[in-house]
């Protein structure tokens, strides 16, 4: 049976977020509606003259245990949870009133383990368990009983009373959908706290895959549209964790958009596999040039050089401090964003004078070294963890005649780095520890070293050509043996690799397999 509409005669008000809770209790009280209260929330209406009676009174038991134990009564939950119409009898024989409005909202667990001077007990204690009771019993009872978490929403219960003198059963229903969906948010967010606790503490092997996998996400803020126009766009970040390019520091420019943010996480993501000065300039979420120098605004400057047309309009990142001389070469050129872990004041300065540029400050080091990704399928989920695979020059294995040296050997560990971060099918071409051209996303082998080919131009002389995955025919190097590539790597693996090997030796070019593919798609 569903009550059209019910009277409030009493409300129950225990609220750890005291946004505008003075106002609708004041609201309440003036209709003569009695509120019952607890701890801190009791002290703040009294403060206020609002006229509360503590829940103690009700029960006839002092809260205990740190507060732990108040709500945990028959008298509560009795008042919450009875069927007007069939336990009357029974809440009058155990003296139980009616509790016809629940306005309660949670410990802020999620708030407090996004503190860096959290603990896990700060964390433990910030579990609330009363409050939970109450809202999913108040929830269940929305025949008779209406639920309010959210603040917000504060103003429209109150219209509706002054209106109507109750609260009607859709508006009920409405209030204790959204009240599950508190309560169920407030679990995840717990679980996950926990599990990744686990999986820390345990050093598991394998990753923490759940049978079941639930997602707690708060939004973050509204774009002003997706990857086109006509597309509607959002941001959300997993509650109770702050990382990546939404806990940025943004020093000027225009809001992020989807695309920036997408092009941002995948230049971050490029440039932390560097711990010598680095930089990477991404354009449509590939990295179009990378460098590693002494100095950032050699290595920005190289990276710029290195395909000066993809570069317009792209994103920067940097893995050291912005100083005032990569600020001035990033100001001469049209670049979309720019993030560094920290800049100094005369870059800031500079910066400044190009107002569109969004400037993101992220410090890198509070990145977690080891994430999972998500890709969603229609009807799924696919989760995988971040590809963090490194290649060491022990690694190397040389399976032609032709011998690289040393340097060339260092060389292709960077490229190797360089190359994981590229959209698949890929082949990257390097020398002296600087991308000279780049193939991404080819349905083809071949396409993706004829692209890079020819972006590295001139360039190519002396250079290094890498391939994700092993070249399943011989056609990509007889390609660049036209060039003066005499130094190709791939993971190896194929039934051709022999084949591949030969046509290695009759062109004189050294190959090196590494073992381990890097697809990215």
């Amino acid at each position: 049976m569903n009550i059209k509409r019910v009277s409030i005669g009493r409300v129950l008000i225990s609220v750890s977020d005291k946004t505008g809770i003075v106002e609708f209790a004041g609201a309440l009280a003036a209709r003569h509606i009695e509120i019952i209260s607890t701890g801190g929330t009791s002290q703040l209406l009294r403060e206020a003259h609002i006229s509360v009676r503590d829940v103690a009174e009700i029960t006839g038991f002092a809260e205990m245990m740190d507060g732990r134990v108040k709500t945990l009564h028959p008298k509560i939950h009795g008042g919450i949870l009875g069927q007007r119409d069939t336990h009357a009898i029974v809440a009058k024989e155990h003296e139980i009133d009616w509790i016809d409005l629940v306005v309660v909202n949670l410990y802020p667990f999620a708030a407090t383990i996004k503190k860096t001077a959290s603990t896990f007990a700060d964390a433990i204690e910030n579990i609330d368990v009363g409050g939970p009771s109450m809202i999913r019993a108040a929830a269940k009872n929305m025949n008779w009983v209406g639920v309010v978490v959210d603040p917000s929403d504060y103003a429209e219960i109150l219209a509706e009373l002054n209106e109507h003198h109750g609260l009607s059963f859709d508006t009920r229903q409405a209030l204790a959908t959204k009240a599950f969906a508190h309560t169920a948010d407030y679990d995840r967010v717990i679980y996950h706290y926990l599990a990744s606790r686990t999986a820390q503490k345990t050093q598991q092997l394998q990753p923490f895959f759940p049978v079941q996998l639930d997602l707690s996400l708060e939004k973050f803020s509204d774009l002003r549209y997706g990857e086109n126009p006509h597309q509607a766009a959002c941001a959300y970040q997993f509650t109770g964790k702050l990382s990546g390019i939404l806990s940025a520091t943004q020093h000027q420019g225009k809001q992020l958009s989807y695309n920036n943010m997408v092009d941002a996480d995948a230049a971050i993501t490029c440039v932390r596999e560097f711990t010598q000065p680095a930089c990477v300039v991404v354009k449509h979420a590939n990295p179009c040039g990378v460098a590693v120098a002494e100095e950032s605004h050699i290595a920005f400057e190289l990276a710029f050089q290195a395909d000066v047309q993809s570069a317009f309009g792209g994103i920067v990142a940097l893995n050291r401090v912005c100083d005032k001389k990569t600020a001035e070469a990033i100001v001469s050129i049209f670049i979309e964003v720019v993030v560094a872990p920290a800049y100094t004041s005369d870059a800031l300065t500079i910066l400044a004078n190009k107002q569109n540029l969004r400037v993101l400050e992220l410090d890198f080091a509070n990145l977690s070294i080891k994430r999972q990704e998500l890709k969603f399928l229609e009807g799924g989920v696919l989760i995988q963890d971040r590809d963090t695979a490194f290649i060491q020059q022990q690694d190397l294995k040389v399976v032609t005649e032709a011998q690289p040296t040393i340097e060339e050997q260092k060389t292709i560990l960077f490229i190797w780095s360089v190359l994981k971060q590229v959209k698949s099918n890929a082949i990257v071409i390097a020398k002296n520890n600087v991308t000279v051209g780049i193939g991404a996303g080819q349905v083809s082998r071949i396409d993706a070293v004829d692209i890079a080919i020819r972006k590295a131009g001139s360039h190519v002389n002396g250079a290094i050509l890498a391939s994700d995955a092993f070249f399943p025919f011989r056609d990509s190097i007889d390609r660049l043996a036209r060039t003066s590539i005499r130094v190709v790597v791939q993971p190896g693996g194929s039934m051709r690799d022999q084949e591949v090997i030969d046509a290695c030796n009759e062109h004189g070019i050294a190959m090196v397999f590494t073992g381990i593919r890097c697809f990215k798609h």
